[in-house]
C-alpha cells in the first residue's frame, strides 16, 4: 500500500474552511507525476486528479465531491484520504493520436485551460450546449467547411434556448422574422463559432491535431455586433431610485454613483471607501487588476453615511449580496418605476453616458470604469460626446422653425 500523504491545509474540512474559494485547484504531490487538488468554488468544493502523460502533457480529471457540507460516503463525497486513493488508482489515458483527436478532447482542454478565468463557465456552457452535440464524437482532422459553416448558420435560425427540465428534449424559444431578433440570434452564433475555433485553434497550436484549419474559412455574420446604447435619464434614475426596496436601493445609488459592475460592488468593504481622496477601491475587477474609482460630491456623501460608525471589515452595502441576488428585485424596481425591461448593467452604462454627455473625457471615463484604454469607451459612448462635428452641426445647420406642440414630458 502506497504511504499516504499529509496536507494539514487539506485533510479535514475545518482546515479546508479556511481556504479562499478561486477557480485553481490546491495542489498536494502524492506520488510520481500524480497530484490530488482540491477545488473550492463559491457553492460547492471538489477532488481533482492531474496526472502527467508524457510530452510535457497533463492529464486533468474532476472525480468526486469533497465532504465540506456533507458526510463522505466513499463514492460520490469524499474525504482527504478517499480522495488521495481513488487517484491513485486513476489509470492514465494514453496521448491521442492527432487523427483520434475528438473535438470534444479540445473543448475539454480549452475549459481546462480557462481555470481560474471569468469566461470559463460561459465557455462550457456554450460549447457543451452546441458545439458537441454536433461534433463532439467527430475527430478534428476529419472536420470539413460545409459541416462547420452549416452548423453556425443553423444556431442562428433557432431561437434561444429555454430551461428545460432534465432529461427531456431541449426546449427553445420561437424564432420570429423581427431584424433585431435575427440580429441578436447571429451575434450569438458568431460568439459560439470564436469559442470553438479557440478550442480547436489551441489544439492545433500545442500539436495535438496535425491538420489544415479548415474551420478558419467560416465566416462570421457581419455588422451584427452593434454595442448596447441602454441608460437611464437622470430623472428615469431617480424614479428607480425611489422603487427600490430600503436594501437594495443602496446598491443601485452605489451603482450609478460609480459605474461599477454587480459583483465589484458586492465584494466592497467600508474599508475600500477612503473619505479623504473621494475614491473608492476595487481590489477585485473582472480584469483581475485593482482600482480606485474616483466619486463626486455626492457619491463621498453617500458613501460616507452608509460607512459611519462601522467596523473597517464589514460589507459596504449593508449586506452579503450573492451572484443572481439583485435580478428579482431590480426587475421589481424597473416595474414600479414604469419603465421597460432593462439589465441591472444599464446602471454602469448610464454613469458612462451621463458622464461623456456632461463632457468628461473618453480618457477619465475609461479609467473610472477599468478599462486599459478608450476603445471600448469610444465605441459604446463616443456618439454622445462632444466634438467640434456637434458643434459644427447646431451653430450652421439650416433651421426651419420650432414644432409647436402641446404634449408635455412626464418626469
Amino acid at each position: 500500500m502506497a504511504r499516504r500523504v499529509k496536507n494539514k491545509d487539506l485533510v479535514s474540512r475545518e482546515a479546508r474552511r479556511g481556504l479562499k474559494a478561486r477557480g485553481k485547484p490546491y495542489w498536494q504531490v502524492i506520488g510520481k507525476g500524480l497530484h490530488l487538488g482540491y477545488r473550492k468554488g463559491k457553492t460547492g468544493a471538489s477532488w481533482v486528479a492531474r496526472r502527467y502523460i508524457g510530452d510535457q502533457q497533463y492529464e486533468t480529471v474532476s472525480f468526486a465531491v469533497a465532504d465540506d457540507t456533507e458526510d463522505a460516503n466513499g463514492v460520490e463525497v469524499l474525504d482527504f484520504w478517499q480522495a488521495q486513493e481513488y487517484a491513485r488508482g486513476m489509470r492514465p489515458n494514453a496521448r491521442r493520436s492527432p487523427e483520434a483527436y475528438t473535438v470534444k478532447d479540445a473543448i475539454d482542454a480549452y475549459v481546462e485551460y480557462l481555470d481560474g478565468k471569468p469566461s470559463q463557465k460561459d465557455t462550457k456552457t456554450r460549447l457543451y450546449a452546441y458545439a458537441i452535440p454536433a461534433f463532439g464524437d467527430r475527430p478534428v482532422a476529419s472536420l470539413e467547411v460545409d459541416e462547420v459553416r452549416a452548423w453556425h448558420r443553423r444556431i442562428s435560425k433557432q431561437g434561444a434556448r429555454l430551461r428545460t427540465s432534465p432529461n427531456a428534449p431541449q426546449n427553445y424559444r420561437e424564432a420570429n422574422g423581427d431584424l433585431d431578433a435575427i440580429r441578436k440570434r447571429q451575434v450569438s452564433a458568431n460568439r459560439c463559432r470564436s469559442l470553438l475555433f479557440a478550442a480547436l485553434n489551441l489544439a492545433w497550436s500545442a500539436d495535438r491535431v496535425k491538420c489544415e484549419r479548415v474551420w478558419l474559412k467560416v465566416k462570421p455574420f457581419r455588422g451584427v455586433d452593434i454595442p448596447r446604447q441602454q441608460y437611464l435619464q437622470a430623472a428615469e434614475a431617480e424614479r428607480v431610485l425611489n422603487a427600490c426596496d430600503p436594501d437594495f436601493r443602496l446598491l443601485v445609488r452605489a451603482a450609478l454613483e460609480t459605474g461599477a459592475r454587480y459583483q465589484e460592488l458586492a465584494r466592497l468593504r467600508v474599508s475600500d471607501f477612503h473619505r479623504d481622496s473621494g475614491t473608492l477601491h476595487v481590489r477585485q475587477s473582472k480584469t483581475h487588476k485593482d482600482r480606485h474609482i474616483i466619486l463626486t460630491e455626492d457619491g463621498v456623501g453617500f458613501f460616507s453615511t452608509i460607512s459611519a460608525g462601522r467596523a473597517r471589515t464589514d460589507l459596504l452595502l449593508g449586506r452579503e449580496w450573492k451572484p443572481g441576488h439583485h435580478i428579482t428585485p431590480w426587475r421589481k424596481a424597473v416595474r414600479r418605476a414604469n419603465l421597460p425591461h432593462l439589465p441591472f448593467h444599464c446602471l454602469r452604462h448610464t454613469w458612462a453616458s451621463l458622464s461623456v454627455m456632461a463632457g468628461v473625457p473618453l480618457m477619465v471615463v475609461a479609467k473610472n470604469l477599468g478599462h486599459a484604454d478608450t476603445r471600448m469607451v469610444d465605441r459604446h459612448y463616443g456618439h454622445l460626446a462632444q466634438s467640434y462635428v456637434v458643434d459644427a452641426i447646431r451653430a450652421g445647420a439650416p433651421r426651419f422653425g420650432a414644432v409647436k406642440s402641446n404634449v408635455e414630458t412626464i418626469r
